[in-house]
Protein backbone atom coordinates (compact mmCIF):
# COMPACT_ATOMS: atom_id res chain seq x y z
CA UNK A 1 0.00 0.00 0.00
CA UNK A 2 0.94 3.63 -0.52
CA UNK A 3 -1.56 5.73 1.36
CA UNK A 4 0.01 7.71 3.83
CA UNK A 5 -0.68 6.77 7.70
CA UNK A 6 -2.81 9.79 8.31
CA UNK A 7 -4.50 8.88 5.18
CA UNK A 8 -5.61 5.32 6.49
CA UNK A 9 -6.44 6.53 9.81
CA UNK A 10 -9.04 9.60 8.35
CA UNK A 11 -10.47 6.47 5.89
CA UNK A 12 -10.90 3.99 9.05
CA UNK A 13 -12.27 6.69 11.17
CA UNK A 14 -14.97 7.39 8.60
CA UNK A 15 -15.52 3.68 8.53
CA UNK A 16 -16.43 3.48 12.12
CA UNK A 17 -18.72 6.14 11.79
CA UNK A 18 -20.59 4.66 8.93
CA UNK A 19 -20.55 1.38 11.04
CA UNK A 20 -24.20 0.59 10.55
CA UNK A 21 -23.90 0.50 6.63
CA UNK A 22 -23.64 -3.14 5.22
CA UNK A 23 -21.06 -1.96 2.82
CA UNK A 24 -19.08 0.05 5.53
CA UNK A 25 -18.93 -2.88 7.72
CA UNK A 26 -18.11 -5.41 5.24
CA UNK A 27 -15.40 -3.38 3.88
CA UNK A 28 -13.82 -2.87 7.62
CA UNK A 29 -14.29 -6.63 8.14
CA UNK A 30 -12.19 -7.82 4.88
CA UNK A 31 -9.59 -5.30 5.67
CA UNK A 32 -9.15 -6.67 9.37
CA UNK A 33 -8.90 -10.61 8.01
CA UNK A 34 -6.68 -9.77 4.93
CA UNK A 35 -3.62 -6.94 6.75
CA UNK A 36 -1.85 -10.51 7.95
CA UNK A 37 2.33 -10.85 8.47
CA UNK A 38 4.18 -13.86 8.34
CA UNK A 39 3.43 -15.40 12.15
CA UNK A 40 4.13 -19.28 11.64
CA UNK A 41 1.01 -21.52 12.98
CA UNK A 42 1.16 -22.91 16.14
CA UNK A 43 3.77 -25.04 17.07
CA UNK A 44 3.30 -28.47 18.04
CA UNK A 45 3.39 -28.38 22.15
CA UNK A 46 6.23 -31.22 23.19
CA UNK A 47 5.43 -33.29 26.30
CA UNK A 48 5.05 -31.44 29.01
CA UNK A 49 7.96 -31.24 31.31
CA UNK A 50 6.01 -28.98 33.79
CA UNK A 51 5.50 -25.67 32.98
CA UNK A 52 1.55 -25.11 32.23
CA UNK A 53 0.50 -25.35 28.85
CA UNK A 54 -1.48 -22.59 27.16
CA UNK A 55 -4.18 -22.06 24.51
CA UNK A 56 -5.26 -18.82 23.10
CA UNK A 57 -8.21 -18.49 21.50
CA UNK A 58 -8.07 -15.28 19.31
CA UNK A 59 -7.93 -13.12 16.12
CA UNK A 60 -5.69 -11.26 14.73
CA UNK A 61 -4.20 -9.15 17.82
CA UNK A 62 -3.79 -12.65 19.54
CA UNK A 63 -2.28 -14.38 16.36
CA UNK A 64 0.26 -11.30 16.29
CA UNK A 65 -0.58 -9.44 13.26
CA UNK A 66 1.25 -5.47 12.54
CA UNK A 67 3.91 -7.21 14.84
CA UNK A 68 7.54 -7.59 13.38
CA UNK A 69 8.05 -10.97 14.11
CA UNK A 70 6.03 -13.86 16.28
CA UNK A 71 8.50 -13.06 19.26
CA UNK A 72 6.77 -9.67 19.48
CA UNK A 73 3.35 -10.15 19.69
CA UNK A 74 1.78 -9.91 23.51
CA UNK A 75 0.69 -13.79 24.20
CA UNK A 76 4.55 -15.20 23.52
CA UNK A 77 6.06 -12.09 25.65
CA UNK A 78 3.51 -12.97 28.40
CA UNK A 79 4.37 -16.74 27.66
CA UNK A 80 7.83 -16.62 28.20
CA UNK A 81 7.39 -14.13 31.05
CA UNK A 82 5.04 -16.59 32.59
CA UNK A 83 7.59 -20.48 31.62
CA UNK A 84 4.48 -20.96 29.28
CA UNK A 85 4.07 -23.43 26.53
CA UNK A 86 1.96 -21.47 23.73
CA UNK A 87 -0.25 -22.65 21.60
CA UNK A 88 -1.55 -20.20 19.92
CA UNK A 89 -3.55 -20.90 16.57
CA UNK A 90 -5.31 -17.87 16.28
CA UNK A 91 -6.71 -16.82 13.09
CA UNK A 92 -7.07 -12.90 11.24
CA UNK A 93 -10.20 -11.98 11.14
CA UNK A 94 -12.13 -14.36 12.90
CA UNK A 95 -15.05 -14.04 15.66
CA UNK A 96 -17.77 -16.06 17.58
CA UNK A 97 -19.28 -15.78 14.38
CA UNK A 98 -17.51 -13.81 11.81
CA UNK A 99 -15.17 -16.47 9.42
CA UNK A 100 -16.36 -19.70 11.56
CA UNK A 101 -16.99 -21.59 8.34
CA UNK A 102 -13.26 -21.48 7.07
CA UNK A 103 -10.36 -23.91 8.01
CA UNK A 104 -10.55 -26.02 10.95
CA UNK A 105 -12.51 -24.50 13.88
CA UNK A 106 -10.30 -23.01 16.85
CA UNK A 107 -12.60 -24.47 19.68
CA UNK A 108 -12.13 -28.07 18.20
CA UNK A 109 -8.55 -27.33 17.87
CA UNK A 110 -7.87 -26.76 21.66
CA UNK A 111 -9.92 -29.00 22.85
CA UNK A 112 -8.36 -31.77 21.39
CA UNK A 113 -5.09 -30.50 21.66
CA UNK A 114 -3.05 -33.59 23.55
CA UNK A 115 -1.47 -33.28 25.83
CA UNK A 116 -4.11 -30.43 27.10
CA UNK A 117 -4.01 -27.02 28.08
CA UNK A 118 -3.36 -26.37 31.57
CA UNK A 119 -4.97 -23.12 31.01
CA UNK A 120 -6.92 -21.20 28.04
CA UNK A 121 -7.00 -17.57 27.12
CA UNK A 122 -9.81 -16.27 25.21
CA UNK A 123 -9.80 -13.13 23.29
CA UNK A 124 -12.17 -13.06 20.55
CA UNK A 125 -15.39 -10.91 19.92
CA UNK A 126 -13.60 -7.62 17.78
CA UNK A 127 -14.36 -9.34 14.47
CA UNK A 128 -18.19 -9.61 15.43
CA UNK A 129 -18.75 -6.08 15.60
CA UNK A 130 -18.69 -5.98 11.80
CA UNK A 131 -22.12 -8.85 11.67
CA UNK A 132 -24.33 -6.01 14.37
CA UNK A 133 -26.75 -5.90 14.81
CA UNK A 134 -28.11 -8.31 12.30
CA UNK A 135 -26.32 -11.64 13.99
CA UNK A 136 -26.51 -10.27 17.10
CA UNK A 137 -28.51 -13.40 18.42
CA UNK A 138 -26.02 -15.73 16.68
CA UNK A 139 -23.12 -13.75 17.80
CA UNK A 140 -24.87 -13.67 21.82
CA UNK A 141 -25.77 -17.60 21.21
CA UNK A 142 -21.89 -18.48 19.81
CA UNK A 143 -20.69 -16.81 23.06
CA UNK A 144 -22.16 -19.04 25.23
CA UNK A 145 -21.68 -21.93 22.87
CA UNK A 146 -18.06 -21.23 22.74
CA UNK A 147 -17.69 -20.58 26.73
CA UNK A 148 -19.54 -23.55 27.77
CA UNK A 149 -17.64 -26.10 25.74
CA UNK A 150 -14.09 -25.29 26.67
CA UNK A 151 -15.51 -25.27 30.07
CA UNK A 152 -17.15 -28.37 29.70
CA UNK A 153 -14.52 -30.44 27.74
CA UNK A 154 -11.80 -28.73 29.39
CA UNK A 155 -13.00 -29.29 32.95
CA UNK A 156 -9.37 -29.33 34.37
CA UNK A 157 -8.10 -26.03 32.67
CA UNK A 158 -8.61 -23.13 33.95
CA UNK A 159 -10.54 -20.74 31.81
CA UNK A 160 -9.40 -16.71 30.99
CA UNK A 161 -12.17 -14.74 29.28
CA UNK A 162 -10.71 -11.22 28.27
CA UNK A 163 -12.97 -8.07 27.07
CA UNK A 164 -12.77 -8.15 23.49
CA UNK A 165 -10.16 -6.09 22.08
CA UNK A 166 -10.39 -2.84 19.68
CA UNK A 167 -8.98 -0.89 17.16
CA UNK A 168 -9.85 3.38 17.21
CA UNK A 169 -11.33 5.62 20.12
CA UNK A 170 -14.11 5.81 18.23
CA UNK A 171 -16.59 3.28 19.66
CA UNK A 172 -19.95 1.78 17.90
CA UNK A 173 -22.60 0.52 19.90
CA UNK A 174 -21.65 -2.89 18.89
CA UNK A 175 -18.63 -2.81 20.97
CA UNK A 176 -19.95 -2.58 24.65
CA UNK A 177 -22.96 -5.21 23.33
CA UNK A 178 -20.67 -7.93 22.90
CA UNK A 179 -18.38 -6.92 25.80
CA UNK A 180 -20.80 -7.35 27.61
CA UNK A 181 -22.28 -10.34 26.64
CA UNK A 182 -18.70 -11.55 26.73
CA UNK A 183 -18.33 -10.95 30.29
CA UNK A 184 -22.16 -12.60 31.08
CA UNK A 185 -20.63 -15.76 29.18
CA UNK A 186 -17.78 -15.76 31.61
CA UNK A 187 -19.73 -15.31 34.37
CA UNK A 188 -22.46 -18.06 33.53
CA UNK A 189 -19.89 -20.63 33.40
CA UNK A 190 -17.37 -19.50 36.13
CA UNK A 191 -14.35 -18.68 34.29
CA UNK A 192 -12.30 -15.91 35.56
CA UNK A 193 -12.80 -12.56 33.42
CA UNK A 194 -10.22 -9.59 32.41
CA UNK A 195 -11.98 -6.43 32.30
CA UNK A 196 -11.02 -3.04 30.18
CA UNK A 197 -8.62 -4.56 27.45
CA UNK A 198 -10.94 -2.47 24.90
CA UNK A 199 -9.08 0.40 25.88
CA UNK A 200 -5.69 -0.66 26.44
CA UNK A 201 -4.17 1.13 23.17
CA UNK A 202 -6.62 3.61 22.68
CA UNK A 203 -5.62 7.20 22.58
CA UNK A 204 -2.01 6.01 21.19
CA UNK A 205 -1.87 6.20 17.63
CA UNK A 206 1.66 5.30 18.22
CA UNK A 207 1.26 2.01 19.14
CA UNK A 208 -0.33 1.16 15.78
CA UNK A 209 1.24 -0.47 13.07
CA UNK A 210 1.41 1.41 9.66
CA UNK A 211 -2.02 -0.86 8.48
CA UNK A 212 -4.02 1.74 11.20
CA UNK A 213 -5.53 -1.21 12.32
CA UNK A 214 -3.41 -3.94 14.28
CA UNK A 215 -0.76 -3.02 16.89
CA UNK A 216 2.83 -2.15 16.64
CA UNK A 217 5.98 -4.16 18.44
CA UNK A 218 5.14 -1.21 20.91
CA UNK A 219 1.49 -1.68 20.90
CA UNK A 220 2.04 -5.49 21.95
CA UNK A 221 4.21 -4.59 24.62
CA UNK A 222 1.55 -2.47 25.67
CA UNK A 223 -0.97 -5.10 26.17
CA UNK A 224 1.21 -7.61 27.36
CA UNK A 225 2.18 -5.33 30.17
CA UNK A 226 -1.29 -5.16 30.99
CA UNK A 227 -2.09 -8.89 30.85
CA UNK A 228 0.46 -9.42 32.95
CA UNK A 229 -0.90 -6.85 34.91
CA UNK A 230 -4.28 -9.07 35.29
CA UNK A 231 -3.21 -12.60 35.32
CA UNK A 232 -1.06 -11.51 38.27
CA UNK A 233 -4.29 -10.17 39.57
CA UNK A 234 -5.29 -13.68 39.24
CA UNK A 235 -2.55 -14.98 40.88
CA UNK A 236 -0.73 -16.70 38.06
Amino acid sequence: MTESRATRGRSWSRCARAFGAVVAAAACAALLAACSVAVPDAAPVPASDGAPIVAFYGDSYTRGTGASSPERRWSTIVSEDHGWYEFNPSVDGLGFVNNRGFGDDLVDRIVEQDPPPDIVIVTMGLNDNFSMPAAADDIEAAIDADLRRLKDELPDARLIVVEPFWYTDERPDSVDRIIGWVAAGADRVGADHIAGASRWIEGHPEWMAADGIHPNDDGYAEIARRMDAELDRLGL
